[in-house]
């Protein structure tokens, strides 16, 4: 099967320099309400790769995402809300970025295009079967990615694939292809775009039902947040009066003695 990159297509629209203000952001508008759609019909590979994500970290493994340039940002930017969000430790999902942490901010020349460097990255974990990769790349093409993803499911790992190019490359090394097709950027090639948005729309589901799974989250409350400023200290004071009928002081004060809503919550029981 020929290799089509949709993400690199020609915009389906055009003079986009002569357009007024509002016309542009309408059009972007228009194009961005096609993006969930995609992402839906992907739930079968999301909900496969989840289930198997639970099962492997219920054994102790962990959850790596791979990326270069913006997909390799929204890796890291998905692993770095973890620990705060859910209150697990930062070595249990782990972004890792073509480049190193200076491509968090700068572009790093020509580091996506070797083969082998990310698989040397996740060898530094001493990474095993119960561990998860997913590599994330928009058009599908990503050496970097590619390469790890190969090495990864050489060895038994679970991998899986998000881009937003049907058959690609980087899904061929996967087991898991999640393709959320969203169609040529409103912008000529610039994958920041829908095809970012489509990307961190299925980190979010992975990262969000694994820790669901996990027990992270209690009715639909973060439950295990770490208490790192005044804004979700006094969230998670008012779930504790809301769970337990206490008065905010109390509340608050067991709170800060405990460290998380649900420790406080099953000390006071």
């Amino acid at each position: 099967m020929t290799f089509i990159k949709i993400t690199e297509q020609s915009s389906l629209y055009d003079n986009l320099e002569k357009k007024p203000v509002l016309e542009i952001l309408t059009e972007i508008n228009q194009e961005d309400q096609k993006v969930a759609l995609a992402v839906q019909k992907t739930i079968p590979e999301i909900e496969k790769l989840v289930t198997g994500i639970v099962e492997r970290m219920k054994r102790g493994g962990r959850l790596f995402y791979l990326g270069a340039g913006t997909s390799g940002r929204l890796g890291v930017l998905d692993a770095s809300e973890i620990p705060p969000t859910y209150g697990m430790p930062n070595t249990y999902v782990i972004g890792l970025i073509a480049g190193g942490d200076t491509a968090l901010r700068n572009p790093v020349e020509a580091a996506e295009d070797d083969q082998d460097k990310a698989w040397q990255e996740l060898s530094a974990y001493h990474i095993g079967k119960n561990d998860t990769v997913v590599g994330i790349a928009a058009s599908g093409t990503t050496p970097y990615v590619i390469g790890a993803l190969r090495h990864a499911r050489e060895k038994g790992l679970l991998t899986a694939a998000i881009s937003c190019n049907p058959d690609s490359p980087v899904a061929d090394e996967a087991e898991i292809k999640i393709e959320p097709i969203v169609g040529p950027e409103y912008v000529t090639g610039s994958t920041r775009m829908k095809s970012g948005t489509a990307q961190k729309l299925v980190l979010n589901m992975i990262s969000t039902a694994v820790m669901i799974k996990l027990g992270r989250v209690k009715g639909n409350r973060m439950v295990n947040m770490q208490l790192t400023n005044q804004k979700l200290v006094d969230r998670g004071t008012r779930m504790i009066v809301e769970e337990l009928g206490l008065p905010y002081d109390q509340a608050k004060n067991l709170l800060l003695l405990h460290g998380s809503v649900k420790n406080a919550v099953e000390s006071f029981r």
